[in-house]
């Protein structure tokens, strides 16, 4: 179980972002989660280093997956991992900024295990972008 005091400087320490659909924790309606990078089943901790701000849609995706198959070449590669690698190295935006592209393997898998595209995001990316609210910085 992870406390209250944890989970605030997890989601202080993400900007109140999901660290994987970088989507912001005040414009959507499930509650975000400190979510394991690597799952308890798998001897992950409940320590800093291990925890990530993420919403409720990609925590549920994620569940207990720690790697997922790059879509393009079909090889099983590690997910991304918020504590280790840097967001801009895995990911890009469309031109429209409305749909998250893996860049790397990494990223591709991510993208589809985690499925960072869901309409939903998407429909929320493109009012926050009216907004000035998206992409973050």
């Amino acid at each position: 179980m992870i406390n209250k005091r944890t989970k605030k400087i997890v989601f202080q320490r993400a900007g109140f972002i999901c660290e994987y659909c970088q989507t912001p924790s005040s414009h959507t309606p499930q509650p975000f989660n400190s979510e394991h990078i690597i799952p308890i089943s798998k001897n992950g901790s409940n320590d800093l280093i291990n925890l990530a701000c993420s919403c409720g849609g990609c925590n549920s995706h994620k569940y207990n997956k720690t790697h997922a198959l790059d879509p393009f070449d079909r090889k099983l590669v590690p997910l991304f991992h918020p504590r280790q690698m840097l967001w801009n190295d895995h990911f890009t935006w469309s031109p429209n900024f409305t749909q998250v592209t893996g860049t790397t393997d990494t990223g591709r898998a991510t993208v589809q295990a985690l499925h960072l595209n869901r309409i939903g995001l998407i429909n929320l990316r493109r009012l926050l972008l009216i907004e000035g609210i998206h992409p973050p910085k």
